[in-house]
């Protein structure tokens, strides 16, 4: 038997609304009325470079002060609310230099020099900043027919269906997050392509510097000119600890065009402040001491998040107005899928507000609870993205499907409410 499931569809008016209803297929009438979204009411976009906030001016952060409830996505630093779309560009910024500083540690702008090879069988980088140099590679796999491919980053071999991937004719890009940032190594000797450069003590996290490597990787694609991979048609998945590392990377670099994130668990897409409630969650200082993933500004904050000024539902809304599919598995306590709900339909708020609901997805309606198992359930969201952001062919709608076994409820996390921006 399938589990009840929430349905909400977030291009409509009552996104933050739950009800629970019985599992419903993509493109049919809910039963709570209204209809599931068949067609996209919102621009697919891909920003043109690594981070379009670069030029924005941010300040300082003042004094933290506690505050259960989830920090105002559309609320700047200096207080005041953004009023218009064009807003959001350093709105974001904002957000990334908070995360950064106080969650996954300093992505460091684009090096120096990249440089690399971009084959049928695998892509070569090599990176030269501060003086000092690293290099890494990635394993290719190609669809059948001609190229040049769209192509899906793997992180760890470890995402979303690759025969499914391949099938619907997008490149398999597998990459190694170890050999950029290694895991099982100390807080002060932090070893991989990223340390080499930026130093053994850094104090940027494993997610982070993971999220680097793509980037790079990204670098060469599009140095190479695109005759064999589209550098404008790149997505990236992963799951468990690799799904936190694909959640930073769609966040982190606005050239990935879709990010799938699966079963990310705590310092992956659930909120921050709502893992120390929910029962059987990963701890946020066990997520914080099992490996140096996150920042080792964390550290401050994993006895009491409400204290941040950031939180995920505001890195979910990083990714907007891109293409963005979560995935999570409500059966395992630990992998907090309760505030993996809470983040998806917090970060959708800002998706609506600039107008691109239809771009955001959110399936945790499962059968099978096997961690990182492929799924049917995940075949065809997976298959109409893809063609939707990477082959630009679809024109399929993003919904909402929450299994009743962790739902949660936006409503009890925010006192905000989500403006209509103009332009």
């Amino acid at each position: 038997m399938w589990a009840a499931a929430v349905f909400v569809s977030v291009a409509g008016p009552a996104a933050g609304t739950l009800s629970a209803q019985a599992a419903t297929p993509l493109g049919t009438p809910s039963t709570t009325g209204g209809t599931a979204p068949t067609a996209a009411t919102a621009p697919q976009i891909n920003a043109g470079g690594e981070d379009d906030g670069a030029d924005c001016a941010v300040p300082t952060p003042g004094s933290l002060t506690p505050d259960s409830k989830l920090p105002d996505p559309f609320k700047r630093m200096n207080g005041t609310r953004i009023t218009a779309k064009s807003d959001w560009r350093c709105r974001r910024a904002e957000i990334k230099k908070l995360a950064e500083r106080y969650v996954y540690g300093e992505k460091h702008t684009r090096p120096a020099s990249v440089t690399g090879t971009v084959s049928n069988t695998g892509i070569t980088v090599n990176v030269t900043d501060q003086g000092r140099s690293s290099s890494f590679s990635a394993r290719v796999e190609l669809p059948s027919g001609p190229g040049p491919f769209p192509a899906v980053v793997v992180l760890g071999g470890f995402g979303a269906d690759t025969a499914t991937i391949k099938a619907s004719g997008a490149a398999v890009i597998t990459y190694d997050p170890l050999a950029v940032g290694r895991e099982g190594t100390p807080r002060n000797n932090k070893q991989g392509a990223f340390y080499g450069i930026y130093g053994a003590s850094s104090s940027t996290g494993l997610l982070m510097a993971w999220s680097w490597g793509v980037s790079r990787i990204i670098d060469v694609i599009e140095q190479s000119g695109g005759t064999l991979l589209k550098a404008d048609a790149l997505g990236v998945t992963g799951c468990s600890r690799y799904g936190k590392g694909a959640f930073a990377v769609g966040a982190f670099d606005q050239r990935i065009a879709l990010t799938m994130p699966i079963e990310s668990g705590t310092a992956g897409a659930p909120i921050l402040r709502g893992i120390p409630g929910e029962g059987g969650s990963q701890p946020l200082s066990s997520a914080y001491s099992e490996q140096p993933w996150l920042g080792d500004a964390f550290s401050s904050f994993t006895g009491n998040p409400s204290t941040l000024p950031v939180d995920t539902h505001e890195i979910v809304a990083m990714v907007a107005p891109r293409g963005l599919l979560i995935m999570e598995n409500p059966h395992i306590d630990w992998l907090g899928a309760r505030s993996g709900s809470v983040a998806a339909l917090g970060g959708a708020e800002v998706y609506k507000a600039l107008g691109a609901g239809s771009n955001i997805s959110y399936w945790s309606d499962i059968q099978d609870g096997t961690h990182c198992a492929v799924r049917n359930e995940w075949k065809a969201p997976l298959q109409q993205n893809i063609q939707k952001f990477l082959l630009k062919t679809g024109s399929q709608a993003g919904v909402f499907r929450i299994s009743s076994r962790k739902s949660g409820d936006l409503a009890e996390w925010r006192n905000w409410q989500t403006p209509v921006l103009t332009g």
